[in-house]
């Protein structure tokens, strides 16, 4: 694919935080132990309905297990990201893969968020707000001193781009 200036479109420089496979384990295995546990609590308790709950429960256990195993190594690999003075690049994506590219003129705010499990792995996510109908680019999993670094540097660059972001 060519871009403006017939200058070929290639894949972000940087990787996430190694940390963020870490960070992606453990939320799929809370999303897979809260359902699981509910089911076994419930079959427990349900003499009648045990095996219709128990056997959804290791069914959801064992997809649930083989996601947190195999998502974030793949997310890894794909997960990209790279920041020039003339824009915001990100990869994602899993099945789907999604290229955003944030043009620093269009670039409203820059915010950097640290949720609890985030914190946990010393993580953060950096979102670039723009004038755009398809919302925020949001690159998750960077190391916080980084993402904090990275917040300034796109406040810097933003401020120094002519464009009124919209």
């Amino acid at each position: 694919m060519t871009g403006e200036g017939g200058r070929r479109l290639r894949p972000p420089n940087n990787t996430l935080d190694r940390r963020a496979i870490g960070w992606w384990r453990t939320r799929w295995l809370l999303l897979t132990v809260a359902p699981v546990g509910v089911l076994v609590l419930l079959g427990a308790l349900i003499t009648p309905a045990r095996t219709w709950l128990l056997v959804p429960a290791v069914v959801l256990a064992v997809l649930g297990l083989a996601c947190t195993a195999l998502i974030p190594m793949w997310s890894f690999r794909v997960h990209r990201w790279e920041v020039t003075d003339e824009a915001v690049y990100v990869r994602t994506g899993f099945f789907w893969q999604k290229w955003r590219i944030a043009p620093m003129s269009r670039t409203q705010t820059v915010d950097t968020v640290r949720g609890p499990l985030e914190q946990l792995f010393k993580l953060s996510t950096v979102t670039v707000t723009t004038a755009s109908a398809k919302g925020a680019v949001r690159i998750a999993g960077l190391d916080h001193e980084l993402a904090a670094g990275l917040a300034e540097q796109l406040t810097h660059i933003t401020q120094a781009t002519p464009g009124d972001a919209t």
